[in-house]
């Protein structure tokens, strides 16, 4: 019988938690489809006409097919350089020995430290320097340079707490230092790897502030940059905007049910190992 009431319980906190979390979505969707007034009066409220119309507001006047398109694009090329770059370096750090090592990854976490605006002024006058603006290039390196301390802290972690007799048994096999680190180390640290290719790809996607500074030509808007196309003035489009973030999360929704487990078991690996 208490089996039973705990069962009921846990599906209980489930549900509601469930709510809780697809609620603002919901009001967001209802947003989408209402003027200012509607949404200023009754946010919570069903729509009394449905303005289908603000959906074509965002494809056509802020183009968000194609900032989504950008955003994941600059989420996933710079995914892939924090985690090859991130793998690289945590290998040196984690199975070399060398001078100065300990130095070097302390240089590697005092960047994680390192608030990230600050940089905006040095970063954007070395983009006029070197002809970085409008350019994706840049911005990638800018994306991938903030999540490389962070890639390499965890990478750095996981790999210390794999037996390095896995390492032996691949060199008396005939593996040199890549085939070690991307046949045999990086398929054992896939749940790490997964949870921070997750939370680069998300920063990549859904940064605001360079894609602002650096991004002018709205063909290259991202998804956070073309959403102030509906703010401008004395007034702001809400619906539109609504509309756009409705579109603009799809990805991150599709995102999360491919890798949720993955994220998931690379938490739960990293509290355990910490």
């Amino acid at each position: 019988m208490k089996l039973k009431i705990g069962k009921a319980c846990s599906y209980l906190l489930a549900l509601l938690w469930g709510l809780i979390t697809i609620f603002p979505l919901f009001i967001t969707f209802l947003s989408s489809v209402k003027d200012n007034q509607g949404i200023n009066l009754g946010m919570f409220k069903l729509p009394v006409k449905w303005l289908w119309s603000n959906y074509s507001a965002a494809f056509v006047s802020a183009n968000i097919g194609k900032a989504v398109l950008n955003s994941v694009f600059l989420g996933i090329v710079s995914t892939l350089i924090v985690t090859i770059v991130g793998m690289l370096a945590a290998y040196v750090l984690s199975r070399k020995k060398f001078r100065l090592k300990s130095i070097v990854y302390s240089l590697f976490i005092v960047g994680v430290m390192v608030p990230v605006h600050c940089t905006i002024i040095p970063i954007s006058s070395l983009a006029t320097g070197i002809g970085g603006r409008n350019s994706y290039w840049y911005l990638t390196l800018v994306y991938a340079a903030f999540n490389l301390s962070q890639a390499i802290f965890l990478f750095t972690g996981y790999l210390n707490d794999i037996n390095k007799e896995l390492d032996e048994a691949a060199i008396i096999d005939g593996c040199n230092d890549i085939q070690l680190l991307f046949r045999v180390l990086t398929p054992v640290s896939i749940p790490i790897i997964s949870t921070q290719a997750i939370l680069t790809f998300i920063y990549g996607y859904g940064e605001l502030i360079f894609a602002m500074i650096l991004i002018s030509d709205e063909k290259k808007y991202t998804v956070s940059r073309a959403m102030l196309s509906f703010s401008g003035g004395y007034q702001q489009q809400l619906g539109p905007i609504f509309a756009c973030i409705i579109v603009a999360v799809l990805p991150m929704i599709i995102l999360y049910i491919l890798f949720h487990e993955k994220v998931q078991s690379g938490m739960l690996s990293g509290a355990v190992k910490g």
